[in-house]
């Protein structure tokens, strides 16, 4: 399923590849690579409310910024959870990234082999072959209970109305 000009970045039309997910259905699984280079499913987390922030590339400056805001928002956050960022960085250019920003609270996982993660959840940007910039959340019975698609990727996600909506769905 393509949808043509989903998204937009800096003003320049894009199309995504996937399904619009809506709050309330079913989060997808989904298969991706830790900087270990394991696999990591949603399955690997079930029972727990899950935070994922997807993100283009780590090393832009907007990305940065998002990662380490959540980064920086989750130590706050008691309770059992578990806290994503999804790109299709390379797991090593993830890991330099986690060592150079001293992060603490986020696991990374990349969709960069066959972007699965991408097509299940409608964020693959098909001109790019990247993540729309997105957050989803999903609680404990693996449904979403909040979906932020960035209509601009190049703009920055609505961190108070995300960490809102995960302190919320972990109860």
């Amino acid at each position: 399923m393509e949808r043509k000009n989903a998204v937009t970045m800096k003003g320049f039309p894009l199309t995504l590849v996937g399904p619009v997910l809506n709050v309330g259905e079913m989060a997808p699984d989904f298969t991706l690579l830790g900087i270990d280079l394991k696999s990591v499913s949603l399955q690997d987390s079930a029972g727990k409310v899950r935070l994922l922030s997807v993100v283009q590339s780590l090393d832009t400056s907007i990305c940065t910024t998002q990662t380490c805001t959540f980064d920086n928002q989750l130590p706050r956050v008691g309770g059992n959870s578990v806290h994503y960022t999804i790109s299709a960085d390379l797991p090593f250019a993830q890991a330099r990234f986690a060592k150079e920003h001293k992060i603490a609270h986020i696991q990374f996982l990349s969709d960069h082999r066959e972007m699965s993660f991408g097509k299940a959840y409608g964020v693959l940007v098909k001109e790019l072959r990247l993540l729309a910039r997105s957050i989803f959340v999903i609680d404990k019975n693996d449904k979403l209970t909040y979906v932020e698609v960035l209509p601009e990727i190049a703009a920055a996600p609505n961190y108070e109305k995300a960490m809102a909506a995960f302190m919320k769905t972990l109860g």
